[in-house]
Order: structure tokens, then C-alpha cells, then sequence
């Protein structure tokens, strides 16, 4: 599944080459025209949040071999055992493993590729190596860096470092998140892999423009919202939804530029209501019952987020190795408090809630299967599932009133049946179930006619879907 997560951060790098194309051809002022009519507090990166993701400050170097590094003295103060402790935790709920540690490779020794439309990228060492890493890096360097987008060499970083969210990140983090990793991972000396992209996409000055017109001002002052503190609180919700967590990256919808249209609940109601990236559909996080997260409550959202299943659905995709490698490691209280906040934001439509009906599962129970997709749904789908779409708690997923079912948009439920997806393993959740993929046994129609039947059956309401949608799916991820 890290693959899913990899072709995720592509689509940033797919944003920076956007950015310098519009520079070069539209000129400075069409950035900042676009800029403020997309508003002031808009910023991008693309990630996994509760959509997964992770910070990829990626740049261009070469060499290549690893080995035991060596750190410095550069960051002499923050060596206190408990600071680095926090900094631990605060890494696990920023995903920072997502994309700086490759498959096979050392943690956070960078060499992840991401292979974008314009070249391949590849994330950095972040070890506390004095020569291939940020061993070498002041506090200064890793804030600019985190919550700035801008490297140590004054460059900015491609926008696959999620910046405009991190830059939420309060200071005593941040000194905690640089404690940890200078202090707390083992360095390794990787050298970077130089990045495969042209000239003049290899520019970073146009990305400096993007960062002036997307990302907001970063955070100041004191940390009210210590990760070891116990209280359960709205704004600690807040702050690790839209700054560590960084969950508007996949879940909210992008703009011309690819720049998240809401970075915060006060950007409107596009923040968290969902967004394509790749061949899946980051769920609506909002408070909405059809399609969102309306009829959940807070337990549903914890034991999601924990176990990476429950009674309404189960992680798949990008979210899979989000459960996976960040939040089923953070604490009940923190967990408590993103569901809090999570709860707190209102619905983005108006659709009403959706009432069960037992046509459709009577009809296959009879075994009337003359609806299109119903024959294909009794041969291939009930027997996890079942003729009534209520699936198996905690193993097969429901299908009736479900949220995912229900999206408008029917890229994830398209994906899932022509590739299949496995729940993630967990500490509360070990047994693994796998969904096989059925893009090799069932054509375009019979794809197309079979989530149609699926979006229409048990009370669910969703608009059907054509094959040419199923042929854009498949083929897109070839």
C-alpha cells in the first residue's frame, strides 16, 4: 500500500510543475492573480492524512551507498529524554515515515521515489547524518524547512512537504519534532538520488511564487495543545487535523493550481469534503449523514482511526497506511479529540439522511437477478457483503448507507473493485482481510453495472456509473 501513498505525493510535485509552467507562460502577476481569487488562506500539499501523508522536504542531489552515519553538535539543548519522547509521538501523528522511508530502506534515510508526469522525485535523508542528512541542520534550518518550505540552501522545497498545513505546528513541537530527530533516529548515511526532472521544470524559483501566494503564516507563540496533555479539547482536534495530521491534504478539493481550497473550517465548507487523488476518493470528513461522517459517532471515528475498521467501513488505499504507520500509535485522548472536532464541522450539502431498504435484498434472496449489475453482485459480491449489504462488522464492510457508497463521486468504490484492498493489521486489530481485485474477471460494463446496482440498492442514493468511468479508472493506473 506504500505505493498508493508514493503516486499520492506525485500529484505535488504535478502542482510545482504546474506552477512553473504558469509562471513561465502567464508571468509573475498571473500567480498572484490566481492567488487572490483562490484567497489568502489557501495552501497546498498532497499527502495520506487521516487521508495519510507525511513531510517529503525533497531536493535535488546525487551519490548513492548507506552506511552508519555520524551526527554533530548543532543541536546541543535538545537532547532532553523527554523532549525527544514527545517528538517521537508528534513524528508518528505527522506520518513523517510515509515518505522519507523507502521500501527496504532505513527509517527516514529518504530514496523513496515518487514518479510525477514530469520526472521521478526522490524524498531526502532526514537521519541526523552530518554529511547526507540534516545532522548538520540548526533549529532554524528544520523550522524553514517544516513549517516555511524552504530549504538550508534557501530554495523552496516541492510541495510534496506539506508546509501550508505544518505550518499550524506550534513552536514547542517543532522543538520536539527536531529533538527527536536529531537525538532519537540513527543516522544513516545515504546520500541523496538526484531527481530526474528537466530543465526548465527543474526550476525552484517559480515555486517560491507558489509559496508566497498559497502558503499561510506559520504559528507563534506558546503550545497550549502539549501532546502528553490529557485534556480532551475542540482545539486540540483542530490543531492536529489541520497542522501535524494535515488531513485537508487528500480530503479537501484542490483548485487550478492544485492548491487545497481550505486549509481551515473557516475556509468554508470545501474543507474536508472530500477530494480525488489518483484512483481513489478521499472521503467527506464533514458532518454530513449520506455521505459523510454524520451518522458516526465519536467511538466509530476512535475505533476507526485505532483499528483502521468498525461498523460503517473499513481503511483502504492512502488511509490504510495511514492506520497503519501513524493513528493506531496516538493516544485514546488525542484520538478522542480529532473525533470532537471532526464532529464539530457542519454539513457541506443538504442531502437527508438515508433509510433502509430491504427491496433490493429480498429480491436477490428470491433470486431475481434481472436488475443489471444484480447477477454480477450474487456471483461475486454476497458472500462477504451479503444479499442485505450489511457485510460482517469489524470484517466485510457494509455496502448499504454506506458513506463511501454514497459519495458523489465513485472513484474509490470503482478502485476497489477492479483492485481489491487488504484492512490494515493493527495492535487492536491484527487479522488482515483481503478484498480481491475483479478487474481481471469483469469488463468496463460489468464493473460499471455492478457499482451502479450497488449505489442504488438496500436505501442508498448515489448517481450510476458508466463504463467509460471504469475505463478511465483502469487505465489510469496502468
Amino acid at each position: 500500500m506504500r505505493r498508493a501513498l508514493t503516486k499520492l505525493r506525485s500529484w505535488a510535485v504535478g502542482a510545482a510543475a504546474l506552477a512553473v509552467a504558469f509562471t513561465l507562460f502567464g508571468g509573475a502577476g498571473a500567480l498572484a492573480v490566481a492567488a487572490s481569487s483562490g484567497g489568502a488562506s489557501v495552501g497546498a500539499s498532497v499527502g495520506a492524512g487521516i487521508s495519510g501523508g507525511a513531510s517529503a522536504s525533497i531536493g535535488a542531489g546525487t551519490g548513492t551507498g548507506t552506511g552508519t552515519g555520524t551526527g554533530t553538535s548543532t543541536s546541543t539543548g535538545f537532547d532532553d529524554a523527554a523532549l525527544i519522547k514527545r517528538g517521537e509521538y508528534l513524528a508518528r501523528v505527522a506520518d513523517c515515515a510515509a515518505c522519507h522511508t523507502a521500501e527496504g530502506g532505513k527509517p527516514f534515510a529518504g530514496g523513496l521515489p515518487l514518479q510525477t508526469p514530469i520526472g521521478t522525485v526522490f524524498s531526502t535523508n532526514i537521519t541526523p547524518d552530518a554529511q547526507t542528512g540534516i545532522g548538520g541542520d540548526t533549529y532554524a534550518d528544520f523550522d524553514n524547512a517544516l513549517r516555511h518550505g524552504v530549504s538550508k540552501g534557501g530554495y523552496t522545497l516541492y510541495p510534496a512537504m506539506p508546509y501550508p498545513s505544518y505550518a499550524r505546528i506550534q513552536p514547542d513541537d517543532v522543538k520536539a519534532l527536531y529533538a527527536y530527530f536529531m537525538h532519537g533516529v540513527t543516522a544513516v548515511h545515504q546520500p541523496r538520488t538526484a531527481n530526474g526532472i528537466r530543465w526548465p521544470l527543474s526550476m525552484r524559483w517559480p515555486l517560491a511564487l507558489w509559496r508566497i501566494a498559497f502558503a499561510p503564516g506559520v504559528a507563534a507563540g506558546a503550545n497550549a495543545q502539549a501532546a502528553d496533555d490529557a485534556t480532551v479539547s475542540l482545539e486540540r482536534g483542530r490543531y492536529l487535523v489541520e497542522g501535524l495530521g494535515h488531513c485537508g491534504a487528500c480530503h479537501t478539493s484542490r483548485g487550478m493550481l492544485l492548491q487545497e481550497r481550505a486549509l481551515n473550517d473557516t475556509g468554508g465548507p470545501a474543507f474536508l469534503q472530500g477530494g480525488v487523488v489518483e484512483q481513489w476518493f478521499a472521503n467527506n470528513l464533514r458532518d454530513d449523514r449520506a455521505d459523510g461522517l454524520g451518522d458516526w459517532s465519536r467511538e466509530d471515528i476512535v475505533a476507526f482511526l485505532k483499528a483502521g475498521r468498525n461498523a460503517h467501513s473499513a481503511a483502504f488505499g492512502g488511509m490504510h497506511d495511514v492506520v497503519l504507520d501513524s493513528t493506531q500509535y496516538m493516544s485514546d485522548t488525542d484520538l478522542r479529540s480529532i473525533a470532537d472536532y471532526l464532529q464539530s464541522l457542519a454539513p457541506a450539502g443538504q442531502r437527508a439522511s438515508l433509510v433502509y431498504d430491504d427491496t433490493a435484498a429480498l429480491a436477490l434472496h428470491a433470486g431475481q437477478t434481472g436488475a443489471p449489475g444484480a447477477r454480477t453482485f450474487l456471483d461475486n459480491c454476497a458472500a462477504c457483503h451479503r444479499s442485505d449489504g450489511n457485510g460482517y462488522d469489524g470484517v466485510f464492510p457494509r455496502l448499504a448507507l454506506s458513506a463511501t457508497v454514497n459519495a458523489q463521486d465513485p472513484t474509490s468504490l470503482i478502485s476497489l473493485v477492479l483492485h481489491g484492498a487488504s484492512m490494515p493489521g493493527t495492535q487492536s486489530a491484527p487479522t488482515v482481510f483481503t478484498m480481491p481485485a475483479f478487474g481481471e474477471r469483469l469488463n468496463d460494463q460489468q464493473v460499471a453495472d455492478v457499482v451502479t446496482f450497488i449505489r442504488s440498492a438496500w436505501g442508498n442514493q448515489a448517481p450510476p456509473v458508466d463504463a467509460d468511468a471504469v475505463r478511465r479508472i483502469r487505465n489510469g493506473s496502468r
